[in-house]
């Protein structure tokens, strides 16, 4: 009987500490291949190259640079460069939190989430610091064991369909625990900065820095807050299901140019 295949992306690029941390702790669970992007692509979200030719250049042995998005990575590895279908998308492990909103920006979650959209079950991973320091080494071998112990999981037990898990992890100190956590707020100083180039060209520089996790009892920007690594079950079907069963009272039946 074959081992199964694990496809890894990333969006920090196939030189990132993260991946090869990755590729360490799970490569006894399955045959790996590695799909990322040939530089970072951080903050992509779920961009996809429909009008640009995409290169995948080896970079050693079942390690392929891809010039693109972290979607198209997972798009061409499960389509075309895999060998057989992938068992498991494993992203990450991404150099900073994916929290609360994060998730609809963050090129790390694109990946599995574009896994997901193939048929296969994935998880995205990230840790990041609570006191600003530099990442370390053992930062991303923490989060990789901890991957590994969910990819272990999900091989087992399978996940619901249209199911990502998305894996935050403290970085600067073992966690106290694994918890799993629902979607909380990641809050942000909103602001555009304007600024001119040599040239007296206006240019902006938008987005501040993360000013907190908002104080929801039991998500994901609470407990990583509180030392733990959160893990959360996202959901790809975005309906909102309440505002379906009892709708506004919208005149969606009255005729059409009336």
């Amino acid at each position: 009987m074959s081992r199964p295949l694990i496809l890894l992306s990333n969006d920090d690029g196939i030189r990132a500490r993260g991946l090869r941390a990755l590729e360490e702790a799970l490569a006894d669970l399955g045959d790996l291949l590695v799909v990322a992007p040939d530089q970072e692509r951080s903050g992509i979200g779920h961009a996809i190259s429909l009008h640009a030719p995409l290169r995948a250049e080896p970079h050693g042995p079942g390690r392929f640079a891809v010039s693109g998005t972290p979607c198209d990575c997972v798009y061409l590895g499960v389509l075309h460069l895999a060998p057989r279908k992938p068992a498991l998308v494993v992203s990450g492990v991404n150099h900073g939190f994916n929290l609360g909103a994060d998730v609809f920006y963050s090129g790390t979650l694109a990946a599995a989430v574009e896994g997901v959209l193939r048929g296969v079950p994935s998880i995205a991973v990230s840790t990041g610091s609570l006191e600003h320091r530099p990442f370390q080494d053992e930062d991303f071998v923490t989060a990789a064991c901890i991957a590994r112990r969910l990819a272990a999981g999900v091989l087992a037990h399978d996940m619901p369909p249209s199911t990502v898990l998305s894996v935050n992890v403290p970085a600067g100190r073992p966690p106290l625990g694994v918890r799993w956590t629902r979607l909380g707020h990641r809050h942000y100083r909103d602001q555009v900065e304007v600024r001119s180039d040599l040239r007296d060209k206006v240019y902006y520089w938008i987005g501040g820095p993360a000013t907190g996790y908002g104080d929801i009892e039991g998500s994901d920007g609470v407990l990583v807050g509180q030392g733990y690594a959160s893990v959360t079950p996202l959901d790809l079907d975005l309906t909102h299901e309440r505002m379906l069963a009892s709708p506004p009272p919208f005149q969606l039946d009255e005729p059409v140019g009336a």
